[in-house]
């Protein structure tokens, strides 16, 4: 037994700030959460963690490791103060703090003169079923990678437990690899939310073959809705990925973008997919809205059969219910004429049998051309 798609809801994002306001300002948007600040600091021998509210965590880890590479994971952006000092402390552009903060970013990658900076959309479903689009940004620079997240959710658990293990390059290869390693993360999350949307399209599917009603027009709207807004997050993403392919930066190492080249595989990938998902809704669509035409054509045929067999039979009792004087009522002259075989004994009778001869010859041709076989 099939079960009914939930109505999928999205949480919208707005620009922060007033119409005209000074390039480079600080707007925190509406909402945001209360920063927690995760510094994990690496190299080929050992990992070093440590968490806070402040940036006195990060200064303080920095001074114990100097020969690691650091991930300072910033979960919340409530506090433009932290923003404002982390770029001040590592000399950041105004511009890129302030599209750090503004979440409503479209997936890039742009240079600086000694760090580069890197934004994704993370998509994913809540448990009450919310489709939610996340703004991931990034700053690497020299052995530094800081990343800004809007919730408190952890969604890079994997890519931690990698560092604990020490799997992989990850901790050979640097900050530019870590970008990569959280790129490459957030697409693999795309084709979790991608499965999910490929089994309800088969469920809505089976229901359209099955016992089709409008519920498979809503649903299948609510789908491709969502495909809608993966679309317009991998599209970017795909080119984000081939500008840090061409970058010159040493930031992006050689064999850091052997693992990109991999990464922008599976972007091209996750656009087929949606494209396809997308050509299977309108497929949906369009046959829902051909059955549904198809239903009506037959019950159309249904009253047409039923109005051209009772037409005749109408126009006859129509004749015979004109109840014209077979005498004049003033002169008392006899009109023969006046339905002369109104007054026949058997008259009502003949009427009837010529009425249901009718009907049957018209049944008889209805059916020798099929037509009461398509019905």
């Amino acid at each position: 037994m099939s079960r009914k798609i939930k109505r999928i809801h999205y949480r919208q994002h707005t620009k922060a700030g007033d119409v005209g306001e000074n390039p480079g300002d600080i707007v925190i948007p509406e909402g945001a959460l209360k920063p927690l600040i995760s510094v994990y600091s690496y190299n080929a021998k050992e990992l070093v963690s440590s968490e806070g509210e402040d940036i006195k965590v990060v200064l303080d880890q920095f001074k114990e490791c100097t020969d690691h590479t650091h991930w300072i994971q910033v979960r919340g952006l409530g506090d433009a103060a932290l923003v404002e000092e982390i770029g001040s402390i590592l000399t950041i552009n105004p511009l890129v703090l302030e599209d750090i903060t503004n979440i409503h970013q479209r997936p890039k990658f742009d240079e600086y003169d000694g760090y580069v900076f890197a934004v994704s959309r993370m998509i994913s479903f809540t448990k009450d079923y919310e489709l939610t689009n996340n703004q991931f940004s990034a700053l690497v620079k020299d052995n530094i990678i800081i990343t800004f997240e809007e919730t408190h959710e952890e969604n890079f658990q994997a890519v931690k437990n990698r560092l604990a293990a020490s799997k992989g390059s990850i901790r050979t290869e640097g900050a530019g690899y870590m970008c990569y390693a959280l790129t490459d993360t957030i697409l693999d999350c795309y084709f979790v939310l991608l499965a999910k949307l490929g089994d309800q399209l088969d469920e809505v599917e089976d229901r359209l073959y099955g016992n089709a009603d409008k519920t498979i027009m809503y649903d299948t709207q609510h789908l491709k809705r969502t495909l809608i807004v993966l679309r317009r997050s991998c599209w970017p993403e795909r080119d984000k990925i081939n500008d840090m392919l061409r970058t010159e930066s040493p930031l992006i190492s050689k064999n850091v973008k052997l693992f990109l080249k991999d990464a922008y595989d599976h972007c091209i990938q996750i656009m087929d997919l949606i494209e396809s998902y997308k050509e299977i809704t309108s497929s949906i669509m369009d046959i829902y809205l051909s059955m549904v035409s198809n239903r009506m054509n037959e019950i159309m045929k249904v009253l047409t059969i039923i109005s051209v067999i009772f037409i005749p039979l109408t126009f006859i009792a129509g004749i015979y219910g004109m109840n014209f004087a077979k005498v004049d009522p003033v002169t008392n002259k006899v009109m023969p004429y006046n339905l002369p075989e109104l007054y026949n004994p058997h008259g009502y009778f003949y009427t009837l049998g010529g009425m249901l001869l009718i009907g049957i010859f018209q049944i008889v041709v209805f059916w020798r051309k099929g037509w009461f076989s398509k019905l």
